[in-house]
């Protein structure tokens, strides 16, 4: 991959990540009433019809009878008039607004406001008052599109997969039921192994019909992968029992051990070469390396935890920075009224945030910035890449679970270890 088809991969997969996160909080947020206003505009929508829209329902809104929710809807349709004076025509993939009231401590709200611009084009306009913003049809918008079909097979058993982004799922396992050769000789062996091969050829249709169920029903399908311990694979292909349209999108066969569930798993281990440009073989690739600098003596050029790699970025030693899409966090700069001190410190929540020296105090937040966002901040001032890694995949998975979710693999030493 050409290295700025890698930066686009990786802003791509920022953009995501930032997108699902602003999911995530708007999904929390419910009001007392229909106070929250969800407008989706299309690309190919003009800025002057959504308006003019919009001012009809203002029209409308003043007569709800309801004061809290009356104002409530006409101030969120005011913010949104306001906003989209800055757009002459919408976003590529068009916006999103998300404005209302989101209840506080006591009786008191708050004016909660996100404007989005989505991952994939919105395909109809909508505007919608409810007790919660509409984000249903947004979800989809985030599954991993790129799929590849998988068929592990011998002529005792086969196990037909698909490789979704980083996950590999299975779809059925089907044993054969061929019966083994036998030694007699004649004509009785001879019907014998006709009734063999008929039986074989009956196991590669039901074979090819279930993969051609399962394959043909995946409009990103992107390429097939076929892998077994002998022979059979090859004969599967060279026989043509797939559908042809299928057939043109046979990568390769693989030897693999195993015909099973596990077998599809070492399929994919084995076409890596295939799949290098995959983002899983890219997370294998980068966890190896991590793992083979910690193996080495002093930890060699590697460092996990969140204060190392922090110490290593401001130093300019971090060449990747390795993140887990798991994170959860904010970054928090704060003071503290009470004895003076000021900083960053990280917490789950904002609320959560307390000066170290004395916790009983309450501190003034300053400031409250995404975990991974402010890790971003700090990577781009001394040119690191940053390479988010998914909690699907058994090496992000590590990431989070051994790492912590913070991993860098470095330029030079800094003896952090």
């Amino acid at each position: 991959m050409a290295p700025d088809e890698s930066d686009n991969d990786r802003m791509m997969e920022k953009r995501r990540y930032d997108f699902k996160r602003a999911l995530e909080e708007i999904r929390e947020i419910h009001g007392r009433g229909t106070e929250l206003v969800s407008v989706y505009v299309p690309p190919d929508k003009q800025i002057s019809d959504v308006a003019n829209y919009l001012r009809n329902e203002y029209s409308q809104s003043v007569n709800i009878k309801s004061k809290r929710t009356n104002k409530a809807v006409t101030g969120a349709i005011e913010s949104i008039l306001a906003r989209l004076k800055y757009f002459k025509t919408p976003p590529e993939n068009g916006v999103i607004f998300f404005v209302g009231e989101a209840p506080t401590a006591g009786d008191q709200t708050k004016q909660v406001q996100y404007v989005l611009e989505p991952p994939e084009p919105i395909t109809s306009f909508l505007y919608r008052c409810d007790s919660e913003f509409y984000t249903e049809k947004l979800w989809d918008m985030l599954d991993e599109k790129q799929v590849f079909g998988l068929v592990v097979i011998d002529r005792s058993e086969s196990t037909i997969g698909l490789l979704r982004g980083k996950r590999v799922l299975s779809v059925k396992n089907i044993q054969s039921l061929v019966p083994s050769k036998h030694s007699r000789g004649g004509q009785s062996a001879l019907r014998f192994e006709r009734l063999i091969e008929i039986a074989a050829h009956e196991f590669y249709k039901k074979t090819a019909d279930v993969a051609n169920e399962a394959f043909l029903s995946q409009p990103e399908l992107k390429g097939i992968l076929i892998g077994g311990p002998g022979p059979t694979k090859e004969f599967f292909v060279k026989e043509e029992y797939l559908h042809h349209e299928l057939r043109k999108k046979i990568i390769d066969t693989f030897d693999t051990g195993y015909t099973d569930e596990y077998g599809l798993k070492e399929l994919v281990e084995k076409a890596k070469d295939s799949l290098v440009d995959m983002d899983l073989m890219r997370e294998k690739e980068l966890m190896k390396r991590l793992l083979e600098e910690i193996r080495k003596s002093e930890g060699g050029l590697a460092s996990y935890g969140e204060e190392q790699v922090r110490h290593a970025l401001q130093m300019g030693a971090v060449d990747t920075l390795l993140l887990s899409e798991g994170l959860r966090k904010k970054r928090v700069s704060l003071k503290c009224p009470q004895c003076g001190w000021s900083g960053k410190i990280t917490v789950d929540k904002v609320e959560d945030a307390k000066c170290p020296a004395c916790p009983q105090a309450r501190p003034e937040i300053e400031t409250s910035i995404d975990f991974i966002d402010a890790f971003y901040e700090e990577a781009s001032e001394v040119g690191t890449k940053v390479e988010l890694l998914s909690v699907d995949s058994e090496e992000g998975e590590m990431l989070m679970k051994a790492f912590g979710g913070v991993a860098a693999i470095l330029r030079y030493s800094v003896g952090d270890k």
